[in-house]
């Protein structure tokens, strides 16, 4: 393989998040491979705004396990963010 087929090969792969070896290997399975639509700066974003999703869902459902009442609005607000996460990854 020639140094220039080399850094094509380097290339793709680090577009894909993954090492040359396991680029090629699902290369030669037949895989399919696509690149992803967000980049790993915005991946970290997204892990971010999840993560703080998941927080404020465990305080409502321990408030609501407690019997306690959970307002209407809380729960559209946490659906409206999941509904933007999803829009950034579709």
């Amino acid at each position: 393989m020639s140094e220039q087929d080399y850094l094509k090969l380097s290339q793709s792969a680090k577009t894909l998040n993954m090492s040359v070896p396991a680029f090629v290997k699902k290369k030669a399975q037949g895989a399919r491979i696509v690149a992803p639509k967000i980049g790993a700066k915005e991946v970290q974003e997204l892990a971010r705004q999840l993560a703080k999703i998941g927080g404020n869902l465990n305080q409502l459902t321990k408030h609501a396990n407690q019997g306690g009442n959970v307002p209407a609005q809380a729960l559209q607000e946490l659906q409206s963010e999941v509904a933007k996460i999803w829009q950034q990854l579709t």
